[in-house]
């Protein structure tokens, strides 16, 4: 183990010294334009210097989740391949949802999604049919709404809000904080059923804080938590596999105190297929 995370940490020792050779002749050269203002995340993280070696035991927030970028849900390609795989993405699956009365609902669900630059950017519709009823949430524009029978409808608050989490507390906003302008802050390791972590904190532009265990074996986010209006939430993720050369967890579940509240099943995921923008649009 110890000789794996030391070849790791060695092939990423040589990226990251290739980008800062990368941006000091950038910066070398003149430019007629302002140097771009760093954002959040990239202030409290530097770049190692040129053949600086990583120290295992005092890793940063960024070297975890880079890490976690290349070697284990990009393949060895990062953010570049992810984003260029994952312009467009085609999910199926089914979904179970457990009310605070107990009551257990099941749907099946679609969804869609348009990558955008962050992920306030996107363009999310999320298609469910239950047995009485089939309706979709949308998210564009940094909105939500819903349609039902080609009629657009403001959804139930905490309909949204699940929605939004789903979206904005996902991976995503792990794999994508550079990109999201969010700030990361590097937690002691825990240990959760004899697994170690490293925990990572990450706050997005609006102050909403997630939490992400990242497995110092896999490298792969196994479990999240927040807390919002005081209920404490968990997600973890299982059942991991390759879709096009890209990591996906197909099976999910969340907790709200300590309570099963949705479980999501994926059937099939397809990345790069054509998706009309229609979709996405209010009426």
């Amino acid at each position: 183990m110890a000789l794996r995370l030391r070849s790791i940490f060695a092939v990423l020792t040589v990226v990251f010294a290739s980008m800062s050779s990368l941006v000091a002749k950038t910066a070398a050269t003149p430019s007629p334009t302002p140097a771009a203002t760093p954002t959040p995340a990239a202030a409290a993280s530097p770049t190692p210097a040129p053949g600086a070696k990583f120290d295992i035991k005092n890793i940063t927030a960024e070297q975890v989740i880079e890490t976690s970028l290349v070697f284990a849900y990009g393949l060895g390609g990062g953010r570049a391949l992810l984003n260029q795989i994952r312009k467009t993405a085609l999910e199926r699956g089914r979904a179970t949802y457990t009310a605070a009365d107990g009551k257990i609902e099941q749907a099946n669900y679609q969804k869609f999604v348009i990558r955008g630059e962050s992920i306030g950017k996107e363009r999310i519709r999320l298609d469910q049919e239950f047995p009485n009823a089939r309706y979709s949430l949308v998210f564009a524009d940094e909105k939500i709404f819903g349609v039902y029978n080609n009629t657009v409808f403001t959804p139930r608050e905490d309909a949204a809000k699940g929605f939004e989490n789903q979206i904005v507390r996902g991976l995503e906003g792990f794999l994508r904080y550079k990109e999201n302008g969010s700030t990361i802050e590097m937690g002691p390791r825990e240990k959760h059923m004899g697994v170690d972590f490293y925990v990572i904190d990450v706050t997005d532009t609006q102050s909403r804080k997630t939490r992400y265990f990242v497995s110092t074996k896999s490298w792969r986010v196994m479990m999240l938590t927040y807390e919002e209006a005081g209920v404490k939430f968990k997600r973890k993720f299982y059942d991991y596999k390759y879709a096009q050369g890209t990591l996906v967890p197909y099976r999910t579940v969340l907790w709200a105190d300590e309570k099963i509240v949705e479980e999501t099943d994926i059937g099939t995921v397809t990345y790069g297929q054509k998706v009309d923008e229609e979709l996405f649009k209010a009426g």
